[in-house]
């Protein structure tokens, strides 16, 4: 029984966070450096061996992590994630909803509905699914953060910026399901004001960067970890920091 008191303590201490798509890019660096801040990090992978393979990369650089097996486009794998993270917390403090599909690129005019829902059921409603589903644990966080990660791309100034590079890309799926994706987490915020949700693009807006992953076969000018900069910062912003907010590593990005 002292062993489980002991654990209690220790747990209430200590930050939790679930990182969806955590096995590698964006989402495994985020693990990592918050990983070294001590935080206990539940890896949401959907290829278990990949999401094995990472968290144990990270526990042997002394993380304290969980894989969490999680398929974001699956309500039954979203339902078994809480159950499994249940069992090792009664309450998470940080949801980063990363995981994410590029699509592919198809012209507008050739763009068919299934190209569209495909990107739609990861990056709209694969973020609906996990926080509506880790909503209860969330609120019985004392100071509860969602980061959702987005892109420039999802921002009608920057689209409709012709100086912007993405401006000249030509796509439905991409663009408009992170532009979906900033709106829901808006309101997201302003119907729930005891949790944080703020949006965050791995780029440089200004500079017309982005980040090396795999998404953009990594020619990114961008590190991995400079992509990660907003995500961690909003992911470790404090009770009385901003809701409602759609930040790059250099400040504001407009809508």
């Amino acid at each position: 029984m002292g062993h489980l008191v002991l654990g209690g303590m220790t747990n209430a201490e200590q930050t939790s966070v679930l990182i969806t798509g955590g096995n590698k890019g964006l989402g495994f660096e985020a693990a990592r450096r918050l990983g070294e801040h001590g935080w206990t990090i539940f890896l949401g992978s959907r290829d278990e061996g990949r999401g094995r393979a990472a968290a144990d990369k990270l526990a042997d650089s002394g993380a304290n992590v969980v894989m969490v097996p999680l398929d974001v486009t699956s309500d039954d794998s979203v339902s078994e994630a809480v159950r499994l993270v249940r069992q090792h917390t009664d309450r998470l403090d940080v949801l980063i909803n990363n995981a994410g599909a590029p699509g592919k690129v198809v012209a507008p005019a050739d763009a068919t509905v299934d190209d569209i829902h495909s990107v739609y059921d990861t990056n709209v409603y694969g973020p609906i699914r996990v926080t509506h589903a880790f909503l209860p644990l969330l609120r019985a966080a004392d100071h509860p953060r969602v980061v959702m990660v987005s892109s420039g791309g999802g921002s009608f100034a920057v689209v409709t910026d012709p100086e912007q590079p993405v401006s000249k890309m030509h796509e439905l799926a991409y663009s408009s399901s992170k532009a979906a994706l900033n709106m829901i987490t808006v309101r997201y915020a302003q119907a729930l004001p005891e949790i944080k949700f703020n949006v965050a693009t791995p780029g440089e807006v200004a500079n017309r960067k982005f980040a090396a992953t795999d998404m953009n076969h990594h020619t990114g000018e961008l590190t991995v970890t400079e992509g990660t900069d907003s995500i961690v910062e909003l992911a470790m912003i404090d009770a009385d920091g901003p809701t409602g907010i759609f930040i790059d590593r250099l400040g504001p990005v407009a809508w």
